[in-house]
């Protein structure tokens, strides 16, 4: 499909959101599309980014990360600070959390994507990416069914740096901690191939400088327009979620997740009015109109492979839902607006990578 065609299609379901929903809704449409194209453009892949540190000791990827958090908090602290109608991405340190985050690192690798991957590369026409998308519903759906059932092992009351210290020393904080991951990585990227007698390979500053800049652009006005941060798999978990209640396949009002008021609001609710599911719907947009014109880049999988990667996109979802989020939802919204909950989440997930590396490895991805 040519590119014109598909802008005029993304066109007219703005006007149509525009008209017949909301002026939010569209707004947060046109970032979902922004966040896509920038994502699927630059190729701006957390998971790409930790497999590349790991595996070829570059350390570009997670450089670009760091920037986008520091950018990004400094751009969220403050609102959070002035505006309190603004809310934090936060989650409960649990038991649930532990596991989850640790499972979602190992699995993200496996299926080559983590929740805004797998979404970017469906809409650029990935088969594999495409085929896990609608598993990762379903895991996430399935998780939440759960989610009470592991907050009962052990959950404590969740934490903002923001509400507890106030924006300014939650930011100075933040940012010396990013300051100081930075400087490990630079020191283990060196020592790294100084041991392997090679010379460090050049960032790729500026395609991850850019990358980094327009995502804090886009997350931000993600949180003033929606009034919380950017996530992505409760959007997913909402679909699967409404389709078992159209169907009675599950009873929903009686599960701990889906009868909380706002959860059981938007059972009842167009999925046009969910902000995650309308940027989620612009994120497929705009990887669709990157990839406009051009062959989807995939490897052909074999029976095996594409078993082991189904399964680990089931899984991943519901991991996802277990930790309060995927590398955005729980990684960059949860570090940019101060909850200690994204700084659990991030070495836990980074462990369960380099077993997934090792997995991936074995079956030849």
């Amino acid at each position: 499909m040519k590119r014109l065609p598909i802008t005029v299609l993304l066109a007219v379901f703005f006007g149509w959101l525009l008209w017949s929903v909301s002026v939010r809704q569209a707004a947060l449409f046109g970032v979902g599309i922004g966040l896509g194209a920038v994502l699927a453009g630059k190729r701006f892949g957390f998971t790409t980014g930790w497999r590349m540190l790991v595996e070829e000791k570059d350390a570009s990827g997670v450089f670009g990360q760091l920037l986008l958090l520091a950018l990004a908090a400094a751009l969220a602290m403050p609102l959070l600070g002035h505006y309190p109608e603004l809310t934090a991405a936060l989650g409960p340190p649990s038991i649930s959390l532990l596991i989850g985050a640790f499972v979602f690192g190992l699995c993200m690798q496996i299926a080559d994507g983590c929740g805004s991957g797998t979404l970017y590369k469906a809409g650029l026409g990935i088969p594999m990416n495409a085929a896990i998308l609608p598993l990762f519903a379903l895991g996430s759906f399935m998780g939440s069914l759960h989610l009470g059932w592991w907050l009962d092992l052990g959950n404590t009351a969740p934490v903002g740096l923001v509400t507890e210290w106030g924006w300014a020393p939650a930011l100075l904080a933040t940012l010396a901690a990013l300051a100081v991951i930075a400087a490990g990585v630079a020191v283990y990227v060196n020592k790294a191939n100084t041991a392997l007698n090679r010379p460090a390979k050049p960032l790729l500053v500026r395609k991850w400088m850019v990358g980094a800049v327009l995502l804090a652009v886009f997350a931000t006005l993600n949180l003033i327009i929606a009034g919380q941060p950017w996530g992505v798999v409760y959007g997913f978990g909402l679909w699967a979620a409404k389709i078992a209640n159209a169907t009675g396949a599950v009873d929903l009002a009686s599960n701990w997740f889906w009868s909380q008021p706002g959860n059981a609001a938007r059972l009842h609710e167009t999925v046009l009015l969910d902000v995650t599911s309308i940027t989620n719907i612009g994120i497929l947009g705009g990887a669709l109109w990157i990839a406009a014109g051009k062959p989807a880049a995939a490897k052909s999988l074999s029976g095996t492979q594409w078993a082991v990667a189904l399964v680990a996109g089931l899984v991943l979802g519901y991991s996802s839902r277990l930790a309060f989020g995927c590398n955005v939802g729980a990684m960059l919204s949860g570090i940019s607006t101060g909850s200690i909950h994204g700084w659990i989440w991030v070495p836990l997930a980074f462990a369960g990578t380099i077993f997934g590396l090792r997995i991936r490895r074995h079956f030849g991805f």
